[in-house]
Protein backbone atom coordinates (compact mmCIF):
# COMPACT_ATOMS: atom_id res chain seq x y z
CA UNK A 1 0.00 0.00 0.00
CA UNK A 2 1.36 3.39 -0.95
CA UNK A 3 2.41 5.58 1.95
CA UNK A 4 0.15 8.47 2.92
CA UNK A 5 0.35 11.52 5.19
CA UNK A 6 4.03 11.85 4.39
CA UNK A 7 4.27 15.54 5.20
CA UNK A 8 4.10 17.38 8.50
CA UNK A 9 3.10 20.87 9.51
CA UNK A 10 6.72 21.52 10.52
CA UNK A 11 7.89 20.78 6.96
CA UNK A 12 5.27 23.11 5.49
CA UNK A 13 6.28 25.94 7.80
CA UNK A 14 9.89 25.43 6.71
CA UNK A 15 8.90 25.65 3.03
CA UNK A 16 6.57 28.63 3.47
CA UNK A 17 8.17 31.80 2.11
CA UNK A 18 11.41 30.08 1.13
CA UNK A 19 12.48 30.90 -2.45
CA UNK A 20 13.03 27.98 -4.83
CA UNK A 21 15.04 27.75 -8.06
CA UNK A 22 11.95 26.20 -9.67
CA UNK A 23 8.46 25.12 -8.73
CA UNK A 24 8.58 21.96 -6.64
CA UNK A 25 6.11 19.25 -5.63
CA UNK A 26 6.13 17.23 -2.42
CA UNK A 27 3.80 14.24 -2.25
CA UNK A 28 1.64 13.66 0.81
CA UNK A 29 0.02 10.50 -0.62
CA UNK A 30 -3.35 9.39 -1.99
CA UNK A 31 -3.13 11.84 -4.87
CA UNK A 32 -2.40 14.98 -2.88
CA UNK A 33 0.82 16.97 -3.05
CA UNK A 34 2.13 20.29 -1.83
CA UNK A 35 3.19 22.70 -4.56
CA UNK A 36 5.84 25.28 -3.68
CA UNK A 37 6.26 28.16 -6.12
CA UNK A 38 9.54 29.93 -6.84
CA UNK A 39 8.68 32.67 -4.36
CA UNK A 40 7.81 30.15 -1.62
CA UNK A 41 3.99 30.13 -1.84
CA UNK A 42 2.63 26.78 -0.63
CA UNK A 43 -0.56 25.23 -2.04
CA UNK A 44 -2.30 21.89 -1.67
CA UNK A 45 -2.99 20.25 -5.03
CA UNK A 46 -4.65 17.00 -6.01
CA UNK A 47 -3.78 14.92 -9.05
CA UNK A 48 -6.34 12.64 -10.75
CA UNK A 49 -7.53 11.39 -14.11
CA UNK A 50 -11.06 11.04 -15.47
CA UNK A 51 -11.57 7.90 -17.54
CA UNK A 52 -8.30 6.06 -17.09
CA UNK A 53 -4.62 6.55 -17.88
CA UNK A 54 -5.27 7.47 -21.49
CA UNK A 55 -7.00 10.72 -20.43
CA UNK A 56 -5.25 13.97 -19.61
CA UNK A 57 -4.35 14.53 -15.94
CA UNK A 58 -6.18 17.08 -13.83
CA UNK A 59 -4.44 19.20 -11.21
CA UNK A 60 -6.95 20.63 -8.75
CA UNK A 61 -5.88 23.21 -6.18
CA UNK A 62 -7.56 22.47 -2.86
CA UNK A 63 -6.31 25.55 -0.99
CA UNK A 64 -3.33 27.61 0.06
CA UNK A 65 -1.23 27.10 3.14
CA UNK A 66 -1.48 28.35 5.88
CA UNK A 67 -5.06 29.55 5.12
CA UNK A 68 -5.92 25.87 4.76
CA UNK A 69 -4.36 23.56 7.32
CA UNK A 70 -2.75 20.26 6.44
CA UNK A 71 -5.50 18.42 8.29
CA UNK A 72 -8.25 20.23 6.40
CA UNK A 73 -6.48 19.63 3.07
CA UNK A 74 -6.38 15.89 3.77
CA UNK A 75 -10.08 15.90 4.60
CA UNK A 76 -10.80 17.74 1.34
CA UNK A 77 -8.62 15.22 -0.55
CA UNK A 78 -10.55 12.28 0.92
CA UNK A 79 -13.84 13.98 0.03
CA UNK A 80 -12.65 14.42 -3.56
CA UNK A 81 -11.67 10.77 -3.74
CA UNK A 82 -15.18 9.81 -2.63
CA UNK A 83 -16.66 11.93 -5.41
CA UNK A 84 -14.32 10.34 -7.94
CA UNK A 85 -15.45 6.89 -6.84
CA UNK A 86 -19.02 8.02 -7.57
CA UNK A 87 -18.00 9.20 -11.05
CA UNK A 88 -18.20 12.90 -10.14
CA UNK A 89 -15.54 15.40 -11.17
CA UNK A 90 -14.46 17.15 -7.91
CA UNK A 91 -14.18 20.44 -9.76
CA UNK A 92 -17.96 20.47 -10.17
CA UNK A 93 -18.50 20.02 -6.46
CA UNK A 94 -15.89 22.43 -5.26
CA UNK A 95 -16.95 25.06 -7.79
CA UNK A 96 -13.51 26.29 -8.80
CA UNK A 97 -12.59 27.34 -12.30
CA UNK A 98 -8.80 27.38 -12.32
CA UNK A 99 -6.25 25.98 -9.97
CA UNK A 100 -4.25 29.19 -10.00
CA UNK A 101 -6.87 31.82 -9.32
CA UNK A 102 -8.96 30.10 -6.62
CA UNK A 103 -11.71 32.55 -7.51
CA UNK A 104 -15.36 31.62 -7.09
CA UNK A 105 -17.62 30.80 -10.02
CA UNK A 106 -18.93 34.01 -11.56
CA UNK A 107 -22.19 34.56 -13.40
CA UNK A 108 -20.31 34.46 -16.69
CA UNK A 109 -18.56 31.23 -15.71
CA UNK A 110 -21.88 29.55 -14.95
CA UNK A 111 -23.50 30.66 -18.21
CA UNK A 112 -20.47 29.61 -20.25
CA UNK A 113 -20.52 26.23 -18.50
CA UNK A 114 -24.14 25.75 -19.61
CA UNK A 115 -23.29 26.85 -23.14
CA UNK A 116 -20.41 24.40 -23.36
CA UNK A 117 -22.00 21.32 -21.81
CA UNK A 118 -25.69 21.76 -22.64
CA UNK A 119 -26.50 24.34 -25.30
CA UNK A 120 -23.80 23.47 -27.83
CA UNK A 121 -24.59 19.72 -27.91
CA UNK A 122 -28.38 20.10 -27.76
CA UNK A 123 -29.38 23.43 -29.28
CA UNK A 124 -28.90 24.27 -32.92
CA UNK A 125 -29.28 27.98 -32.12
CA UNK A 126 -26.85 28.07 -29.18
CA UNK A 127 -24.97 30.96 -30.80
CA UNK A 128 -28.06 33.13 -30.34
CA UNK A 129 -28.03 32.32 -26.60
CA UNK A 130 -24.35 33.21 -26.42
CA UNK A 131 -24.98 36.50 -28.19
CA UNK A 132 -27.82 37.40 -25.80
CA UNK A 133 -25.65 36.66 -22.77
CA UNK A 134 -22.86 38.81 -24.16
CA UNK A 135 -25.21 41.66 -24.98
CA UNK A 136 -27.48 41.70 -21.94
CA UNK A 137 -25.80 39.89 -19.02
CA UNK A 138 -21.99 39.87 -19.11
CA UNK A 139 -21.59 43.64 -19.06
CA UNK A 140 -23.94 43.98 -16.09
CA UNK A 141 -23.35 40.89 -13.96
CA UNK A 142 -20.71 38.79 -15.70
CA UNK A 143 -17.93 39.30 -13.14
CA UNK A 144 -20.14 38.99 -10.07
CA UNK A 145 -19.60 35.77 -8.06
CA UNK A 146 -22.70 33.66 -8.59
CA UNK A 147 -23.23 33.12 -4.85
CA UNK A 148 -23.26 36.91 -4.32
CA UNK A 149 -25.65 37.67 -7.19
CA UNK A 150 -28.94 38.03 -5.36
CA UNK A 151 -32.49 38.35 -6.68
CA UNK A 152 -32.46 42.15 -6.50
CA UNK A 153 -29.41 42.29 -8.78
CA UNK A 154 -31.04 39.96 -11.31
CA UNK A 155 -34.26 42.01 -11.26
CA UNK A 156 -32.38 45.25 -11.86
CA UNK A 157 -30.47 43.66 -14.75
CA UNK A 158 -33.56 42.36 -16.51
CA UNK A 159 -35.51 45.56 -15.85
CA UNK A 160 -32.82 47.47 -17.74
CA UNK A 161 -32.97 45.03 -20.66
CA UNK A 162 -36.76 45.04 -20.66
CA UNK A 163 -36.96 48.78 -21.27
CA UNK A 164 -35.61 48.45 -24.81
CA UNK A 165 -35.96 44.72 -25.59
CA UNK A 166 -38.81 43.12 -23.62
CA UNK A 167 -39.05 39.94 -25.70
CA UNK A 168 -35.27 39.49 -25.72
CA UNK A 169 -35.34 39.94 -21.93
CA UNK A 170 -37.85 37.11 -21.68
CA UNK A 171 -35.80 34.80 -23.91
CA UNK A 172 -32.60 35.62 -22.04
CA UNK A 173 -34.19 35.07 -18.64
CA UNK A 174 -35.50 31.66 -19.71
CA UNK A 175 -32.00 30.59 -20.78
CA UNK A 176 -30.32 32.03 -17.68
CA UNK A 177 -32.76 30.25 -15.38
CA UNK A 178 -32.18 26.96 -17.19
CA UNK A 179 -28.41 27.50 -17.08
CA UNK A 180 -28.40 28.06 -13.32
CA UNK A 181 -30.50 24.95 -12.75
CA UNK A 182 -28.15 22.95 -14.98
CA UNK A 183 -25.12 24.14 -12.98
CA UNK A 184 -26.89 23.31 -9.74
CA UNK A 185 -27.87 19.79 -10.83
CA UNK A 186 -24.34 19.12 -12.10
CA UNK A 187 -22.94 20.39 -8.77
CA UNK A 188 -20.87 22.96 -10.62
CA UNK A 189 -22.25 26.02 -8.84
CA UNK A 190 -25.36 26.79 -6.84
CA UNK A 191 -27.87 29.62 -7.12
CA UNK A 192 -31.62 29.52 -6.41
CA UNK A 193 -32.22 33.25 -6.83
CA UNK A 194 -34.33 32.95 -10.02
CA UNK A 195 -36.46 29.97 -9.01
CA UNK A 196 -39.51 32.03 -7.96
CA UNK A 197 -39.56 34.17 -11.11
CA UNK A 198 -41.30 33.56 -14.44
CA UNK A 199 -40.61 34.89 -17.93
CA UNK A 200 -43.34 37.49 -17.51
CA UNK A 201 -41.70 38.79 -14.32
CA UNK A 202 -38.49 39.61 -16.19
CA UNK A 203 -39.62 40.24 -19.77
CA UNK A 204 -42.32 39.40 -22.27
CA UNK A 205 -43.17 36.40 -24.39
CA UNK A 206 -43.03 36.73 -28.16
CA UNK A 207 -46.49 37.22 -29.58
CA UNK A 208 -47.76 34.41 -31.74
CA UNK A 209 -47.93 35.63 -35.31
CA UNK A 210 -51.03 35.06 -37.40
CA UNK A 211 -50.18 37.16 -40.44
CA UNK A 212 -51.32 35.66 -43.75
CA UNK A 213 -50.56 37.66 -46.89
CA UNK A 214 -53.51 38.56 -49.07
CA UNK A 215 -53.74 37.35 -52.67
CA UNK A 216 -52.60 40.79 -53.87
CA UNK A 217 -49.60 40.71 -51.53
CA UNK A 218 -48.71 37.19 -52.62
CA UNK A 219 -48.92 38.35 -56.23
CA UNK A 220 -46.53 41.23 -55.50
CA UNK A 221 -43.95 38.94 -53.89
CA UNK A 222 -44.17 36.35 -56.65
CA UNK A 223 -44.05 38.97 -59.39
CA UNK A 224 -40.89 40.68 -58.15
CA UNK A 225 -39.23 37.39 -57.23
CA UNK A 226 -39.60 36.35 -60.88
CA UNK A 227 -38.82 39.66 -62.56
CA UNK A 228 -35.57 39.68 -64.50
CA UNK A 229 -32.62 41.10 -62.62
CA UNK A 230 -32.28 44.39 -64.53
CA UNK A 231 -35.91 45.31 -63.94
CA UNK A 232 -36.44 43.81 -60.49
CA UNK A 233 -36.51 45.63 -57.18
CA UNK A 234 -34.65 42.69 -55.70
CA UNK A 235 -31.09 41.40 -55.81
CA UNK A 236 -30.49 37.89 -57.21
CA UNK A 237 -30.07 36.37 -53.76
CA UNK A 238 -33.30 38.03 -52.59
CA UNK A 239 -35.13 36.61 -55.57
CA UNK A 240 -33.82 33.07 -55.00
CA UNK A 241 -34.76 33.29 -51.33
CA UNK A 242 -38.31 34.40 -52.00
CA UNK A 243 -38.91 31.83 -54.74
CA UNK A 244 -37.73 28.90 -52.58
CA UNK A 245 -39.59 30.08 -49.48
CA UNK A 246 -42.77 30.76 -51.44
CA UNK A 247 -42.77 27.45 -53.30
CA UNK A 248 -41.80 25.09 -50.48
CA UNK A 249 -42.80 26.94 -47.31
CA UNK A 250 -39.50 25.82 -45.79
CA UNK A 251 -37.82 27.33 -42.77
CA UNK A 252 -35.14 29.93 -43.36
CA UNK A 253 -32.50 27.68 -41.82
CA UNK A 254 -33.30 24.87 -44.23
CA UNK A 255 -32.62 27.22 -47.11
CA UNK A 256 -29.57 28.93 -45.59
CA UNK A 257 -27.80 25.63 -44.98
CA UNK A 258 -28.95 23.92 -48.17
CA UNK A 259 -26.19 22.38 -50.29
CA UNK A 260 -26.60 21.55 -53.96
CA UNK A 261 -26.00 17.87 -53.25
CA UNK A 262 -29.31 17.82 -51.37
CA UNK A 263 -31.12 18.48 -54.65
CA UNK A 264 -31.67 15.34 -56.74
CA UNK A 265 -32.19 16.42 -60.35
CA UNK A 266 -32.93 12.86 -61.49
CA UNK A 267 -35.74 12.06 -59.09
CA UNK A 268 -36.55 15.75 -58.62
CA UNK A 269 -36.41 15.63 -54.85
CA UNK A 270 -35.08 18.10 -52.27
CA UNK A 271 -33.96 16.30 -49.11
CA UNK A 272 -33.29 18.39 -46.03
CA UNK A 273 -30.95 16.32 -43.81
CA UNK A 274 -32.01 15.72 -40.23
CA UNK A 275 -29.11 17.87 -39.01
CA UNK A 276 -30.75 20.91 -40.61
CA UNK A 277 -34.37 20.18 -39.65
CA UNK A 278 -36.03 21.40 -36.49
CA UNK A 279 -37.49 18.03 -35.49
CA UNK A 280 -34.33 16.03 -36.21
CA UNK A 281 -35.86 14.10 -39.12
CA UNK A 282 -35.27 14.27 -42.85
CA UNK A 283 -37.68 16.43 -44.78
CA UNK A 284 -38.34 15.22 -48.32
CA UNK A 285 -40.03 17.58 -50.75
CA UNK A 286 -40.71 16.91 -54.44
CA UNK A 287 -39.61 19.65 -56.84
CA UNK A 288 -42.57 20.88 -58.90
CA UNK A 289 -41.97 20.86 -62.67
CA UNK A 290 -42.47 24.61 -63.11
CA UNK A 291 -39.23 25.51 -61.29
CA UNK A 292 -36.99 22.62 -62.36
CA UNK A 293 -35.26 24.38 -65.26
CA UNK A 294 -34.80 27.46 -63.12
CA UNK A 295 -33.00 25.35 -60.51
CA UNK A 296 -30.87 23.66 -63.19
CA UNK A 297 -29.76 27.09 -64.38
CA UNK A 298 -28.94 28.17 -60.83
CA UNK A 299 -26.83 25.09 -60.23
CA UNK A 300 -24.94 25.65 -63.48
CA UNK A 301 -24.03 29.15 -62.29
CA UNK A 302 -22.99 27.76 -58.89
CA UNK A 303 -20.74 25.16 -60.53
CA UNK A 304 -19.04 27.87 -62.58
CA UNK A 305 -18.44 29.88 -59.41
CA UNK A 306 -17.38 26.80 -57.43
CA UNK A 307 -20.01 27.24 -54.72
CA UNK A 308 -21.65 24.36 -52.86
CA UNK A 309 -24.46 26.25 -51.17
CA UNK A 310 -27.69 27.37 -52.72
CA UNK A 311 -27.28 30.72 -50.96
CA UNK A 312 -23.88 32.38 -50.59
CA UNK A 313 -22.45 35.47 -49.01
CA UNK A 314 -23.86 37.47 -46.12
CA UNK A 315 -27.44 36.51 -46.89
CA UNK A 316 -26.63 32.94 -45.84
CA UNK A 317 -26.42 34.21 -42.23
CA UNK A 318 -29.53 34.04 -40.08
CA UNK A 319 -29.28 37.59 -38.78
CA UNK A 320 -28.90 39.07 -42.26
CA UNK A 321 -31.74 37.02 -43.71
CA UNK A 322 -34.08 38.00 -40.87
CA UNK A 323 -33.17 41.67 -41.02
CA UNK A 324 -33.50 41.99 -44.79
CA UNK A 325 -36.59 39.79 -44.89
CA UNK A 326 -38.36 41.94 -42.31
CA UNK A 327 -38.15 44.93 -44.69
CA UNK A 328 -39.64 43.39 -47.83
CA UNK A 329 -43.14 44.52 -46.95
CA UNK A 330 -41.99 48.13 -47.15
CA UNK A 331 -40.24 47.53 -50.46
CA UNK A 332 -43.51 46.18 -51.87
CA UNK A 333 -45.49 49.03 -50.22
CA UNK A 334 -47.72 46.71 -48.22
CA UNK A 335 -49.76 48.28 -45.44
CA UNK A 336 -49.13 45.61 -42.80
CA UNK A 337 -45.72 44.20 -41.90
CA UNK A 338 -44.79 40.59 -42.56
CA UNK A 339 -41.63 38.52 -42.28
CA UNK A 340 -40.18 35.61 -44.20
CA UNK A 341 -41.49 33.07 -41.68
CA UNK A 342 -45.03 34.22 -42.48
CA UNK A 343 -44.61 32.71 -45.96
CA UNK A 344 -44.90 29.27 -44.33
CA UNK A 345 -48.34 30.27 -43.08
CA UNK A 346 -49.22 31.48 -46.57
CA UNK A 347 -48.40 28.07 -48.05
CA UNK A 348 -50.21 26.14 -45.30
CA UNK A 349 -53.34 28.28 -45.44
CA UNK A 350 -53.65 28.22 -49.21
CA UNK A 351 -52.98 24.50 -49.57
CA UNK A 352 -55.61 23.71 -46.97
CA UNK A 353 -58.04 26.01 -48.78
CA UNK A 354 -57.27 24.07 -51.97
CA UNK A 355 -58.36 20.86 -50.25
CA UNK A 356 -54.90 19.32 -49.75
CA UNK A 357 -54.95 16.78 -46.91
CA UNK A 358 -53.68 18.34 -43.66
CA UNK A 359 -51.11 15.59 -43.06
CA UNK A 360 -49.58 16.32 -46.47
CA UNK A 361 -49.36 20.02 -45.64
CA UNK A 362 -47.76 19.22 -42.28
CA UNK A 363 -45.10 17.07 -43.95
CA UNK A 364 -44.34 19.78 -46.49
CA UNK A 365 -43.82 22.20 -43.59
CA UNK A 366 -41.46 19.72 -41.92
CA UNK A 367 -43.72 19.14 -38.92
CA UNK A 368 -43.90 15.84 -37.03
CA UNK A 369 -47.26 14.14 -37.49
CA UNK A 370 -49.23 14.04 -34.21
CA UNK A 371 -49.83 11.09 -31.92
CA UNK A 372 -49.44 7.47 -32.96
CA UNK A 373 -49.39 8.54 -36.62
CA UNK A 374 -46.09 10.30 -36.02
CA UNK A 375 -44.58 7.14 -34.52
CA UNK A 376 -45.68 4.48 -36.99
CA UNK A 377 -46.51 6.28 -40.21
CA UNK A 378 -43.30 6.76 -42.19
CA UNK A 379 -44.90 7.39 -45.57
CA UNK A 380 -43.55 10.43 -47.39
CA UNK A 381 -46.72 10.94 -49.50
CA UNK A 382 -44.48 12.00 -52.39
CA UNK A 383 -47.19 11.84 -55.04
CA UNK A 384 -49.57 13.88 -52.91
CA UNK A 385 -46.85 16.40 -52.08
CA UNK A 386 -45.90 16.81 -55.73
CA UNK A 387 -49.53 17.31 -56.71
CA UNK A 388 -49.96 19.92 -53.96
CA UNK A 389 -46.83 21.89 -54.89
CA UNK A 390 -47.64 21.74 -58.60
CA UNK A 391 -51.11 23.16 -57.96
CA UNK A 392 -49.61 25.78 -55.67
CA UNK A 393 -47.10 27.05 -58.24
CA UNK A 394 -49.85 27.05 -60.89
CA UNK A 395 -51.84 29.28 -58.58
CA UNK A 396 -48.88 31.63 -58.00
CA UNK A 397 -48.30 31.91 -61.74
CA UNK A 398 -51.99 32.57 -62.36
CA UNK A 399 -51.81 35.60 -60.08
CA UNK A 400 -49.18 37.35 -62.19
CA UNK A 401 -50.64 36.22 -65.52
CA UNK A 402 -53.92 37.88 -64.62
CA UNK A 403 -52.17 40.95 -63.30
CA UNK A 404 -52.84 44.15 -65.16
CA UNK A 405 -49.11 44.69 -65.63
CA UNK A 406 -48.13 43.57 -69.07
CA UNK A 407 -45.25 41.23 -69.51
CA UNK A 408 -45.32 39.81 -65.98
CA UNK A 409 -42.67 37.09 -66.14
CA UNK A 410 -43.10 33.46 -65.23
CA UNK A 411 -40.64 31.09 -63.58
Amino acid sequence: MAAENKLSDRQLKALQGKSQDKQRLFSDGRGMSVRVSKNGAVSFVMFYRLGGRETSPVWLTLGKYPDMSLKLAREKRDECRTWLAEGIDPRHRIGLITEESQRPVTVKDALEYWLEYYAKPKRRTWVVCEQRFARYIYGRLGDVPLTLCNAAMWVKCFDEVRKTAPVAAGHTFRDVKQALKFCRVRRYATSNELEDFTVMDMGERAKKRDRVLTADEVRDVWYWANTEENNSKLSPVNRVTLVILMVFGCRGRELRESLWNEWDFKEWIWTVPKEHSKNGREIIRPIPPQIRQWLVNLRAIAEEEGTERLLNGEFAKQTVMSTVGSRFWRKFRHEKSWCLHDLRRVLATNLNDMGVDPHVVEQLLGHTLPGVMGIYNRSQYLAAKLDALTRWVDYLNSLIRSDAKEGSPNV
